[in-house]
């Protein structure tokens, strides 16, 4: 099973960006698709962005498209999502899931997730 550690998060104002990154080890993330996550205080987990093993389908949020973008690099087995023009309803804590093979965008369709990373926005 993959491993999945989560960095980039932090305190940022509205309209500004972060870049979050996913490092994986135990398995190359070549035979995943990744997916970013997020859960805010009191509320559920919801899908933010995916994207296939190869890096060719994106699929994203309504509420993140045209503002974060997700990414790949499989030689460095490192997933990223950029984030720009940052909101206060973005603060949450993000996390970085993998499932193998094909595409996904429910939560319970991952198996391996990472611990987490605070994304705060003030307006």
């Amino acid at each position: 099973q993959v491993q999945l550690v989560e960095s980039g998060g932090g305190l940022v104002q509205a309209g500004g960006s972060l870049r979050l990154s996913c490092a994986a080890s135990g398995h190359t993330t070549s035979s995943y698709a990744m997916g970013w996550f997020r859960q805010a205080p009191g509320k559920e987990r919801e899908f933010v962005a995916a994207i296939s093993r190869g890096g060719f389908d994106v699929y994203y949020a309504d509420s993140v498209k045209a503002r974060f973008t997700i990414s790949r690099d499989n030689a460095k087995n490192t997933v990223y999502l950029q984030m720009n023009g940052l909101k206060p309803e973005d603060t949450a804590v993000y996390y970085c899931a993998a499932r193998p093979y094909t595409i996904a965008t429910m939560a319970q369709h991952f198996g391996s997730w990472g611990q987490g990373t605070q994304v705060t926005v003030s307006s």
